[in-house]
């Protein structure tokens, strides 16, 4: 029985260093859907390469995002939706204390926001 639970508090604690990754899940809440995902630290003008690839993210969909820049935690996000090519860019999520990030826009006010957990 001891050996057990030495086990499961050395399991314990070697999960506890992995709390520190940045992944996370983005959903899709816009209307629309995403053909592509950028993630690139606030301080930054490079959005580097789009994460989705040859994938999209449908409406009421969503994706885990494996994200391990521990060093930059705070991101900005910007998205290029599949059926008329616009962008749009959520700015200041800390990715290494949020777990999923609901993604939101009305397109006819322009007005963006998101919901965090």
């Amino acid at each position: 029985m001891f050996k057990k639970v030495v086990l499961l508090g050395l399991l314990a604690v070697s999960g506890a260093s992995f709390a520190g990754d940045a992944d996370f899940i983005l959903a899709n809440r816009t209307g629309y859907p995403i053909d592509q995902v950028y993630v690139s630290p606030t301080h930054k003008n490079n959005w580097g390469r789009d994460r989705l690839g040859s994938n999209q993210l449908a409406n009421n969909a969503w994706r885990k995002f494996t994200f391990g820049d521990t060093k930059n935690c705070v991101q900005d996000i910007k998205v290029v939706f599949a059926d008329d090519d616009s962008e749009v860019e959520w700015e200041g999520f800390n990715l290494c204390e949020l777990d999923k990030i609901t993604l939101r826009y009305n397109r006819k006010t322009g007005d963006v926001s998101a919901d965090t957990e």
